[in-house]
């Protein structure tokens, strides 16, 4: 049986002691040190009575007490929620509305008082990371941290590979995000993967700039990373000009760079000059990869690996390896590690080599479930099939060639954006009759969000006005770059709004001589 990762870090120590595990900031824990602050989390988290199957959130940036609380909490069988600090305090209201928390860990600033009451639900006890931007009624990260100082570890909690222990929330087609439920042998089947795609070795540096929030960022290399015994440089938050000089600084050997990001980094005068010697591989993926910078990552020397998965497999589902890279730039690779692949037509039956259908995914790494949704779990998990919603196709050579999205989901910048979310969000302004969201290609985002609304009779509105009405509301990487105000929408003869229809009359719209009011997004 492979080792859960309530012991990846303490047997990592056993193996390493004093080497480095982890670098945020001015914050640097060996292995070792990493496991006694792992024990000291899961003894106050043992105070506060947090144990099996309970729920603990976070809401912050990247850091290495982020991690220790991961792993403290697979040590009492609890499910760790990793919050998107991109969202709006009501999306974050209501998730943890959903889920429940016993405990909400938030960093600073997402821990101010303007904000406590709106992510916070009432009966969840909240931990503010940073004691100094405490609000009232919060405890402080030191006064939960000091009920877990000396005394006798609690009793171990007898966990089981099915067990769950992450709790993702993701977008979903239906506008509501989903919580998705991977157990801890999930995290194991991927860490093989990961280990596998990446050829990962104990002396490995490896380099995440992507949030912990996502699976990508999280499972993709930090945990395999820190199962093997590697290094991990941690960054906060992404930053291109700090990650291009930590490649070269630190000497990395391995990192994540979503295309946004690849793009980011390119785009910075050092970009040609600096030395990347280090690297063995770039992982990237999230979305369809531009061959465009395959070819320039792979003209500094550096493969550039592809990754194709969902937050429901973990992610890994099929990957590249650093030695197909250049000769099969464009594919996603082939099934990972312990992975299953089959592409099906509408009727599920299986497709020949070459045919375009739905992608489904089998493997240990696949989720157990939606959170408390059996119905949208059955719609997606059927004879222990994961049917993706994405459209691909095998070659002969089994890789697997992503065409598109049967799901009509938009991804923007390496985000998913839920197009019905967005649509509710519109639908909610009192001046909007109707609204109609679609992705656009964008050569910086991959994507980007354009509405179509019509608004009531007798009203006119400006586009700049829809804009400035979500502002607070969702997230703004979720919010319309676009927004075009016609008479009526496209829809077929049982009064359904064809969006393929809606996004030939935003291509009309965009060429034509009047121009939206549009914007930039950050990543």
């Amino acid at each position: 049986m492979d080792l859960l990762p309530a012991d990846w870090i303490h047997a990592a120590a056993a193996r390493h002691g004093d080497r480095c595990a982890l670098r945020c900031g001015h914050e640097s824990l060996s292995y070792e040190a990493m496991a006694r602050a792992i024990e000291v989390h899961e003894r106050a988290l043992a105070a506060c009575g947090v144990g099996q199957g309970q729920v603990v959130a976070w809401l912050g940036l990247n850091s290495g007490a982020m991690l220790t609380l991961l792993f403290a909490c697979a040590r009492r069988g609890t499910l760790f929620v990793p919050l998107n600090w991109r969202l709006a305090p009501p999306e974050h209201r209501a998730m943890l509305a959903e889920c429940r928390p016993a405990l909400l860990f938030a960093d600073a600033p997402f821990a101010a008082p303007s904000d406590a009451a709106a992510v916070a639900a009432a009966d969840t006890r909240c931990i503010a990371v940073d004691a100094a931007d405490r609000p009232p009624h919060w405890m402080s990260l030191p006064d939960f941290l000091e009920a877990g100082q000396g005394g006798e570890p609690p009793p171990r909690v007898a966990v089981s590979p099915q067990s769950p222990l992450l709790l993702c929330y993701t977008s979903g087609s239906t506008g509501r995000p989903k919580g998705v439920l991977l157990s801890h042998e999930a995290l194991c089947a991927n860490a093989d993967a990961s280990v596998d795609m990446h050829a990962m070795v104990e002396s490995d540096r490896v380099l995440t700039t992507l949030p912990l929030f996502h699976v990508g960022g999280l499972n993709i290399q930090t945990l395999p990373a820190l199962r093997e015994g590697c290094r991990v440089e941690l960054h906060p938050k992404f930053d291109p000009a700090a990650a291009l000089t930590a490649i070269e600084r630190e000497r990395i050997t391995l990192t994540v760079l979503v295309p946004a990001q690849l793009d980011a980094v390119m785009a910075l005068p050092q970009w040609p000059s600096t030395d990347l010697s280090s690297l063995r591989a770039i992982s990237t993926g999230s979305t369809v990869v531009p061959e465009r910078l395959c070819h320039a990552v792979h003209a500094r020397g550096v493969p550039l690996i592809q990754v194709w998965g969902a937050t429901e497999t973990s992610p890994i589902a099929a990957c590249q390896h650093a030695d197909e890279a250049v000769r099969t730039a464009g594919s996603a690779g082939r099934a990972a590690l312990g992975v299953e692949l089959r592409i099906v037509d509408a009727a599920g039956d299986d497709l020949p080599t070459g045919q375009s259908g739905e992608i489904l995914v089998r493997g240990r790494n696949v989720m157990s479930a939606y959170w408390q949704d059996p119905q949208a779990t059955a719609r997606v998990l059927v004879d222990g099939w994961f049917h993706s919603g994405d459209r691909g196709r095998l070659d002969a050579q089994g890789f697997l060639w992503v065409d598109g999205r049967i799901k009509d989901m938009i991804i923007s910048g390496g985000e998913n954006v839920s197009p019905a979310e967005v649509e509710i969000a519109l639908q909610e302004d009192p001046d909007v009759a109707e609204a109609a969201v679609v992705g656009r290609p964008d050569a910086r985002w991959g994507e980007r969000v354009v509405a179509v609304v019509v608004p009531r009779p007798g009203v006119q509105i400006a586009p700049r006005e829809v804009m400035a009405r979500l502002e607070g509301r969702i997230a703004r990487f979720k919010q319309p770059k676009q927004v075009f105000v016609v008479d009526a929408l496209p829809r077929t003869a049982l009064g359904k709004v064809r969006k393929e229809d809606v996004r030939s009359l935003v291509a009309q719209l965009d060429d034509g001589a009047a121009r939206p009011a549009s914007r930039e997004s950050s990543a």
